[in-house]
């Protein structure tokens, strides 16, 4: 008996959606950083758990951007309307809340979900709670709001946490034959993967000063064969930020950032795409791009 079925996350930027899907599918497919809005994609991540008499589950995972409530930028709107997209039509959705807490802004997410489908309440960063007691009346309350199917406390660090989610999740899911192979782990190019390697690296070394309309744009992503390495590829990308400033804090004193992006980048991909890699970075100011309808969606935003 074969399960297969599409599971979509949600919840407000910077809940740990990401990290939750990295640790889901069992290898990162999703890029992490604590600047918010950092995903922007409709991502889908594959894990396959075979159960050795060729049946087993196959958990279709979509990864959303966190709803935006502020900033009403043509961007923005292009996230939100995947967000929207990405719950349409699933068998399950993780609602993914910190635990203990639950802002406005999860209201807002909460208010998306689509009656008839089941949802689980999904309590991230429970090791971050010190007094467990006071989960117990929050619980309840998150029960009165939605009329969620399961509460599921966790963290996303624990893979005994993980282990238990995929067995919850796998309850849900219909029976049919697999969508995807046995090995695959994302639907997404490896040129795809190359611009939000990339993409992390810039958020996390250039921490909360640098504005989240920052992007990346593949120019060349090119596979040559190779004695040496079996497999290499010559990708150049270019950063492309609002501001001359913006530039000049990227590149950093003496190009030392940018080199370090560019190192820290390449030495991911090479072992994520199991190849040598050759990586050039520019850096070019376009101003005013997140609100050019057009040019977002240039720049691959739905």
């Amino acid at each position: 008996m074969q399960r297969c079925g599409l599971i979509a996350i949600v919840g407000k930027p910077n809940v740990g959606k990401s990290t939750l899907l990295n640790a889901l599918v069992g290898q990162k497919i999703s890029i992490t950083s604590r600047k918010a809005q950092t995903t922007r994609h409709r991502i889908t991540g594959v894990r396959t758990l075979p159960d050795g008499q060729g049946g087993g589950t196959q958990y279709v995972f979509v990864d959303t951007p966190g709803f935006q409530t502020r900033h009403s930028t043509a961007l923005n709107k292009s996230l939100n309307k995947t967000v929207l997209g990405a719950i349409d039509g699933v068998d399950l959705v993780l609602f993914v809340v910190e635990a203990g807490s639950f802002t406005l802004q999860d209201a807002k997410v909460l208010s998306l979900l689509k009656p008839g489908t089941p949802a689980l309440l999904v309590a991230n960063k429970l090791d971050s709670v010190h007094r467990r007691a006071e989960i117990a009346p929050w619980l309840k309350g998150m029960q009165e709001r939605h009329p969620f199917a399961e509460f599921v406390p966790m963290s996303a660090k624990n893979p005994r946490d993980v282990a238990r989610l995929l067995e919850i999740c796998a309850r849900y899911l219909p029976e049919q034959p697999w969508w995807y192979g046995e090995d695959e782990l994302t639907d997404r190019s490896e040129k795809f993967l190359a611009s939000e390697t990339v993409r992390e690296k810039l958020f996390r070394l250039t921490g909360d000063e640098l504005p989240y309309t920052s992007t990346v744009v593949i120019e060349q992503f090119k596979e040559e064969k190779s004695r040496a390495h079996g497999r290499l590829l010559r990708i150049a990308a270019t950063i492309v930020v609002e501001r001359e400033g913006h530039k000049a804090m990227v590149i950093g004193q003496q190009g030392e950032r940018l080199k370090r992006i560019g190192t820290e980048a390449r030495q991911e991909l090479e072992k994520l795409l199991d190849a040598k890699v050759f990586l050039e970075i520019w850096v070019k100011v376009r101003s005013g791009w997140a609100d050019d309808e057009a040019r977002v969606r240039s720049f691959g935003y739905e």
